[in-house]
């Protein structure tokens, strides 16, 4: 009999229910997002490598090409310059040197005699005048030696008048044989000595007196005193190494400068004839002039060291601005070039072609001339070729020329803008970004995903069109327009990036 079991029932198998599926939304919106940053990036570095890139004109342009107005000339017209025309005019030539004022004359004031100083008659930084007395020592010691030379000249002036009054008695006694002659002879030479005494005498008088004039110590030049190098209550010797006091005469007073050996003919052949080159001196900044004088010499040799040659200049000075020790430019004028080709210094420009100046022709075109410079002086400059006397060049606006550029000429101090420009209405000078969501009708740019119309005119780099950014509920989205480029560039419209017409 055979039992059969009960089957049992099959265990439940569980099956995992589905997961749900993520939205891919926020990995959309990433991915605009990366897409969208590439995509500024991009019209940045286009930008940055567009404006590196050299400047093409087309024909009738009056600025450079590229993000619209501003300095590169965009859609503001013609380039406002002002022009002079060339003339003619003397031009005097100058030699600037480095110069050390030095006094006309320096003295080291030294006493002559040994004593006590007493008395200081001046105070230092005094102007004195000459033989005015200035220092006092203790005259007593040479005032009674002078005293005493006098007591022993009246001594021995007795004794030669005695001497006298015996000569005679004997040249009387001597008719008579009642001396002997060698007597008289005797007597003679003894008034011959103390005649010789008498002169001694008076010799150490004049000497005493000197002496006490020494003590009195007095100024030899007219100058200015500088500070006192011994102070009253010391005792000073003859011997002294050290002066008391330095006198400087600073009216007149010199400069000395050098000139290289170059320049020396032409000096010379001045001095030579005659002439007084004039000479002024400046400040060692060249802001302010400070005196005027005349070449008055110039050393007998050349420093074979420097390849110059020293030169001295007088200077009244007047009102004491130059001052001993003083460094000054010096501007010595050896030459006066008459009729001469000038034109302003700032129309003169310098470049990897040397120096050359912008010529406006009659089609108010500039045109890059190289020039040959010679001498200059603080507002022209001598033009030696590459100009003639017709010739227009361009004062003021030359950093935004180029080679046959259009321009309008203005008059100095008139506005950059050409007339009837509003700078308010949209753009600006640089192109601008214009107001959010305004602009100017005739520069505004065109409705998204259109071209830009032949003949219109968008100013500024990369202007905002209305709309810009805003925010949406689920994020920032673009509005239409976006970037725009001026004509011949890219620019961003709704639809993407699009080229508008060249």
């Amino acid at each position: 009999m055979t039992t059969v079991k009960p089957t049992e029932p099959a265990p439940e198998v569980h099956i995992p229910q589905q997961l749900p599926v993520m939205p891919r939304k926020s990995k959309k919106r990433g991915l605009i997002w990366v897409i969208f940053l590439v995509a500024v990036v991009g019209v940045a570095g286009y930008a940055v490598w567009r404006a590196g890139q050299p400047v093409q004109r087309e024909k009738g342009q009056g600025g450079r090409g590229g993000f619209g107005g501003g300095r590169r000339g965009g859609g503001i017209g013609p380039v406002p310059v002002v022009v002079t025309k060339v003339g003619r005019s003397s031009i005097p030539v100058y030699l600037t040197e480095l110069g050390n004022v030095a006094a006309f004359y320096t003295v080291t004031v030294k006493s002559r005699v040994d004593g006590q100083l007493m008395k200081v008659d001046f105070n230092e930084g005094d102007l004195v005048k000459k033989d005015q007395t200035i220092l006092e020592i203790d005259p007593r010691p040479y005032q009674a030696a002078l005293d005493l030379a006098n007591a022993t000249l009246a001594h021995d002036q007795a004794l030669l008048d005695n001497a006298n009054l015996d000569l005679q008695r004997y040249k009387k006694l001597v008719e008579t044989d009642a001396v002997p002659k060698q007597q008289l002879d005797t007597q003679v030479a003894l008034v011959a000595q103390y005649e010789a005494t008498i002169k001694q005498d008076r010799a150490n008088i004049d000497n005493a007196k000197l002496q006490v004039v020494y003590a009195n110590i007095t100024a030899p030049i007219t100058g200015i005193v500088g500070l006192r190098l011994v102070d009253p209550g010391n005792i000073v010797h003859a011997a002294d190494a050290n002066g008391m006091i330095v006198i400087a005469q600073v009216q007149p007073i010199t400069v000395l400068f050098t000139i290289p050996e170059d320049n020396l003919p032409t000096v010379l052949e001045k001095l030579r004839a005659g002439k007084h080159l004039p000479a002024d001196a400046y400040t060692r900044d060249n802001s302010k002039k400070l005196a005027s004088g005349e070449l008055v010499t110039l050393d007998n040799q050349i420093d074979n060291t420097t390849g110059t040659a020293k030169l001295k200049s007088v200077f009244e000075n007047k009102d004491l601005t130059l001052f001993p020790q003083q460094f000054v430019n010096i501007r010595l004028l050896v030459d006066t070039l008459t009729n001469q080709l000038v034109v302003p210094n700032v129309a003169v420009q310098n470049g990897q072609q040397g120096n050359f100046v912008y010529v406006v022709d009659d089609d108010s075109r500039v045109h890059l001339k190289p020039v040959q410079v010679g001498a200059t002086t603080d507002t022209s400059s001598q033009i030696l070729s590459g100009l003639l006397d017709t010739d227009r060049v361009v004062i003021d606006g030359t950093d935004r020329l180029v080679e046959g550029a259009v321009v309008r000429v203005r008059k100095a101090g008139e506005m950059d803008n050409p007339p009837g420009y509003d700078p308010t209405a949209g753009g600006g000078r640089r192109g601008g970004r214009g107001k959010k969501g305004k602009g100017n009708p005739e520069t505004a740019p065109p409705p998204p995903g259109q071209g830009i119309a032949p003949g219109q005119n968008i100013s500024g780099a990369a202007s905002g069109a209305e709309g810009g950014f805003q925010k949406a509920e689920t994020g920032f989205q673009k509005g239409g327009g976006a970037f725009e480029k001026g004509e011949g560039h890219f620019r961003k419209s709704s639809g993407g990036f699009q080229k508008g017409p060249r």
